[in-house]
């Protein structure tokens, strides 16, 4: 017998399978870690094993001996290995770091009784509920909750569909058209640029025949039978506004996949949102629930990666990682706050949560639920051409609760009028009368630290850091700090570039905010929370406790305290400088900017008689600002949309960006130019766009230079190939690897 392994070895002359022989007495699985003797030396090596074969063609003699399991080691699932590779032609990395990607715990770790479980901590006294009652056969004890119509109606479309992928059936009829009629929007269904097909033309076979059981990969190790599979998996889109009760009808959904002894993924995109995420789903399903998240210690999350594989625990909720649970019957997905940007990764592979929870529910055969306020205009374009099941909340959850009354303020004439604090007349008035009245409230502002950068009023040049492409950042301590590799320098009294003593900070962060608030409100109890705030570990739960608890009054923040909090007392949320997305060099700033204002202005009102939400921007007339204010998303994406079709943007086309990193700058930029040139005709025969070289946004990182390409076509098949072929003839060009290449698809 003979095993097919991927070496742990994340470089791409060794992206391949390799042949070992078993050795007597050695049971391997696919999916199995490994030692193994690679190279000249003999050297062992971790590997995973991605199948097994009763004969093989290669010399006998050239075959080396697996050695044995790798102790401790963790093995991937067989259905993990399949998304693992399906991933490594998706997004174009090498097979082994997928395979690391879909291990979010890899070794074991020993049991220490000190260890606290992570849910208990969490839970606290909450679990000592005296109103605790049974509901359901599950001794949930959230309070009894009544589902409206809408909510029962979107429950019960999903249920349906849960059910007839597991009972032998074929999928409900009708899943795919439950949206309303009215959906059938002009802007999606005229002209060549429909993304109607956006669906069909992501047909899960296999361009790269490494992975099709070619010469370099284990025979069978496709994650794909036939195309049919593509159409297995059905797909929902839950759209309810802000307050609307999503959470209820994800309980209730999730209450029929145990029942059905099937277990759950519940997504969430920030850490920060596990605190109130874990104690809703634990109340209604006690002991039920897992956790798994980064800020965890590895003895946490082992353990909590062991109560999925084993089956103590039915639901795991986490950040994008969980999405690669171990579970062994998996019924259902949820993605809540799908639009999110965090459920990106911006380490390679650079995979899209959204898309990578639809290929493992297809490979599970089972059902997955994308749920927002403010859906991505991806999956909501997919739900108006009909291959997404749109499901709608309208109304707020609650009796008698109604979306906050919202006003823009025009700080243009604010300035005109000689008012050039941060905070409106408006706001000013608001926050006097809601401290007042002991109710709370957000003030959010999207950018951490005291100060945005710090300029010489003498020479104009602002204190930049010295091993990236961007100014430091003044912090309320007195340093100035590089937000992205983290150099830091004591604030200096004399200008480095002209040693005159006129140095000033400019712009404002949360730090500042919060000391302006304390110096304007000073009876006023004031939290912050940012990335500065919650970095050690418990952190976010320090913080959102706190503020549940009403022992603060005001609490700011960066957009972590705008996704999908409920906080019944805060009656006011203010959005300092709401326009400032609207200014970054990325396309889907308008979309960003609309789901950052809507998003926050539904932390406002939730449990009393409305509330109250000011929009403070120098842009009131941007359809982003202007649509917000009504949480009109139908509207903003068919406006949106047409800007998108415009440009040729996605969801219109697909978009991969391709970025180089070196730090040889004139190699760097050398190679980037030859290769664009020798890759040119080939996108001219396809009709795709080509652009670039040009530097990244920003150009230094930690001494590293970046430069980008863009290649744009409508058909998902032809940007992977066209990126293939790039990268064949950069790697012709760059023989000794000396530039790294990253692969962004959009």
């Amino acid at each position: 017998m003979y095993a097919e392994v991927i070496i742990d070895i994340t470089n791409e002359a060794v992206d391949r399978a390799f042949t070992y022989r078993i050795p007597e007495g050695l049971d391997l699985q696919p999916g199995d870690r490994v030692l193994v003797p690679f190279g000249r030396s003999g050297r062992k090596k971790d590997a995973y094993v991605v199948s097994i074969l009763e004969e093989t063609d290669l010399e006998s003699s050239r075959i080396k001996e697996v050695c044995g399991k790798t102790e401790k080691a963790i093995s991937v699932r067989e259905e993990l290995l399949r998304l693992a590779l399906w991933m490594s032609v998706e997004y174009g990395t090498t097979r082994n770091q997928c395979l690391k990607t879909v291990l979010p715990v890899r070794s074991t770790v020993r049991k220490n009784s000190r260890r606290e479980d992570p849910i208990e901590s969490l839970l606290g006294n909450f679990s000592e509920n005296p109103d605790s009652s049974p509901r359901n056969g599950f001794s949930g004890r959230e309070r009894e909750i009544v589902l409206n119509e809408e909510q029962k109606k979107a429950a019960a479309t999903v249920i349906r569909a849960f059910r007839a992928c597991f009972d032998g059936s074929s999928c409900p009829a009708g899943a795919l058209s439950c949206q309303n009629p009215e959906l059938s929007n002009s802007i999606l269904t005229d002209g060549p640029s429909c993304p109607a097909g956006a669906s069909s033309s992501r047909n899960p076979e296999f361009s790269n025949p490494a992975l099709k059981g070619g010469p370099e990969s284990p025979a069978g190790a496709s994650p794909y039978q036939n195309s049919q599979q593509s159409n297995a998996v059905s797909r929902f889109l839950l759209h309810g506004i802000t307050g609307s009760g999503k959470t209820e009808v994800y309980l209730e959904i999730m209450e029929a996949v145990l029942q059905a002894e099937r277990q759950v993924i519940f997504l969430i995109p920030e850490i920060s949102l596990a605190f109130q995420t874990v104690k809703r789903i634990a109340s209604r399903f006690p002991g039920k629930v897992a956790l798994l998240h980064s800020r965890m210690s590895a003895g946490e999350r082992y353990e909590q990666y062991e109560r999925c594989a084993g089956g103590s625990a039915s639901i795991l909720v986490g950040p994008r990682s969980a999405v690669f649970a171990p579970f062994p019957r998996l019924g259902l997905i949820i993605m809540d706050e799908e639009h999110e940007g965090a459920y990106k990764s911006e380490t390679a592979p650079r995979y899209e949560t959204r898309d990578v929870a639809r290929m493992r529910a297809q490979l599970s055969g089972c059902p997955i639920l994308y749920g927002s306020a403010t859906p991505s205009l991806s999956i909501y374009a997919e739900a108006v051409s009909g291959n997404v099941c749109l499901l709608r909340l309208n109304r707020r959850a609650k009796e008698g609760s109604m979306l906050a009354r919202t006003e823009i303020i025009d700080l243009r004439k604010e300035i005109r009028d000689g008012n050039r604090s941060v905070f409106s007349r408006r706001l000013h008035s608001l926050i006097e009368e809601k401290l007042g009245r002991k109710e709370q409230i957000m003030l959010f502002m999207n950018r951490r630290g005291f100060s945005s950068f710090v300029s010489c009023r003498s020479c104009g040049e602002a204190i930049r850091c010295p091993h990236c492409d961007i100014s430091l950042t003044l912090h309320l301590d007195g340093t100035l700090r590089c937000h992205y590799c983290d150099y830091s320098l004591p604030l200096m009294k004399l200008c480095p570039s002209c040693g005159k003593p006129y140095l000033a900070p400019f712009g404002i962060g949360t730090e500042k905010l919060e000391e302006l608030a304390k110096k304007e409100f000073p009876s006023a109890t004031v939290l912050r929370m940012d990335a500065d705030t919650t970095k050690n570990k418990g952190g976010y739960e320090k913080i959102l406790g706190r503020f549940r608890a009403h022992q603060a009054d005001i609490l700011i923040g960066t957009q972590m305290i705008v996704k999908g909090h409920d906080f019944p007392d805060v009656t006011l949320v203010g959005l300092i400088a709401a326009d400032m997305s609207l200014y970054a060099p990325d396309f889907r700033a308008q979309e960003r900017t609309f789901q950052l204002i809507t998003q926050a202005a539904g932390r406002a009102g939730r449990d009393r008689d409305g509330g109250n939400v000011i929009i403070q921007t120098y842009q009131p007339d941007h359809y982003a600002i202007r649509l917000s204010r009504t949480q009109n998303y139908e509207l903003f994406f068919e406006k949106e949309y047409s800007f998108r079709q415009l440009l040729g943007y996605p969801p219109v086309e697909k978009l991969m960006t391709i970025q180089m990193s070196s730090g040889d700058e004139d190699f760097l930029t050398i190679t980037a130019e030859q290769a664009v040139r020798s890759v040119s005709a080939c996108c001219a025969s396809h009709s795709a766009e080509l652009i670039g070289p040009l530097c990244a946004s920003v150009y230094k990182i930690k001494d590293i230079f970046r430069k980008i390409v863009y290649i744009k076509h409508p058909s998902h098949d032809i940007i992977i190939k066209l990126r293939d072929e790039f990268t064949s003839r950069f790697r012709e060009i760059d023989r000794r690897g000396l530039v790294l290449l990253n692969y962004d698809l959009q």
